[in-house]
């Protein structure tokens, strides 16, 4: 562990000095203290309830106020206030999106591995199963996916008892939407790791570890893992700004995180109506969402100048 980190402080050095990285991790870090507070702002009065329809919330037309009175960034269509809502839907999409990036990398790492490593029929079925599902639009498997979760059972055996069914409740939620969402983001990522390990295991340190009687699992393990993971990195740090908008899209389509749950989707969704009249609805979901992809992607660039050593020459 100690030689680990004692190889990781050069680079951490580098990122501390990139400006794209430097720019990012700031907006990341800001955008998770606020989504870690928010809470303790609407207990401490800093913010209101997120769900809490104000009865001073609608003008005498009943239509949203603008930034003012007594709500910072304005109300919604029923009155809820703009801003607390902003911040508790953070506490939804950095979630999903963190949680959507693992799933998705993992599954992505797994299939590359074993398609470049092995190669032949494995690596061909893998690789065709994998353009299969690239060529279906990524939004449309996610809202199959979610459609699916509407309650219905499902019978599933026990892992303990093969002979023993239970049933499994299939409902919208934070953890089953990251699970979908990383279902049908992983493609993306198997070709470029399948070609890192195609120019990783006819490397001479690869041949001489093998002739020492190294097993596959470790030749895996301790010898190509190691040198992808800085490819793997910079991947799953820019895809995450991707699965944060797949998950606002599936916000405004109705079939992300179910009310009252706040999500810069279905924030933009009921604001959309309202666009002319209190534009405010919807601005400030949009460069929410707006803001944290940018930041993810410039970690993400920022990372890879830092990462790759032709790019740090």
């Amino acid at each position: 562990m100690r030689s680990l980190v004692l190889s990781a402080l050069p680079a951490l050095r580098l990122l501390a000095r990139n400006r794209l990285a430097a720019v990012g991790a700031t907006l990341l870090m800001l955008l998770a203290v606020l989504a870690l507070l928010a809470p303790v702002l609407t207990r401490a009065g800093w913010v209101r309830e997120p769900v809490r329809q104000d009865a001073r919330g609608l003008d005498e037309d009943g239509m949203p106020r603008p930034p003012g009175d007594g709500h910072r960034l304005g109300t919604d269509n029923l009155g809820r206030d703009v801003l607390s809502r902003a911040l508790h839907g953070s506490r939804v999409s950095l979630p999903i999106g963190i949680g959507a990036m693992v799933t998705a990398t993992a599954i992505g790492l797994a299939v590359g591995l074993l398609a470049g490593f092995y190669g032949g029929r494995l690596d061909m079925a893998l690789m065709r199963f994998t353009e299969i599902n690239m060529t279906i639009p990524a939004i449309l498997l996610a809202v199959a996916f979610a459609g699916l979760m509407d309650g219905r059972k499902v019978p599933l055996p026990a892992a303990s008892a093969p002979w023993h069914w239970f049933d499994v409740e299939l409902k919208r939620g934070m953890v089953s939407l990251f699970v979908v969402i990383g279902l049908v983001c992983w493609p993306g990522m198997v070709r470029v790791i399948r070609g890192q390990v195609l120019a990783l295991r006819d490397r001479e340190f690869i041949a001489a570890s093998r002739s020492l009687g190294a097993s596959d699992g470790r030749l895996i393990l301790q010898h190509i893992l190691p040198n992808l993971l800085p490819t793997v990195i910079v991947l799953a740090v820019m895809n995450t700004g991707n699965m944060i908008l797949l998950e606002a899209g599936l916000g405004y389509l109705g079939i992300g995180v179910p009310p009252p749950a706040p999500t810069w989707g279905s924030m933009i969704n009921d604001g959309q109506p309202y666009f002319v009249s209190a534009p405010h609805i919807v601005i400030v979901p949009g460069l929410a969402i707006v803001v944290t992809v940018l930041a993810f992607n410039l970690l993400g660039q920022g990372l890879q100048e830092v990462l790759d050593p032709k790019q740090r020459r």
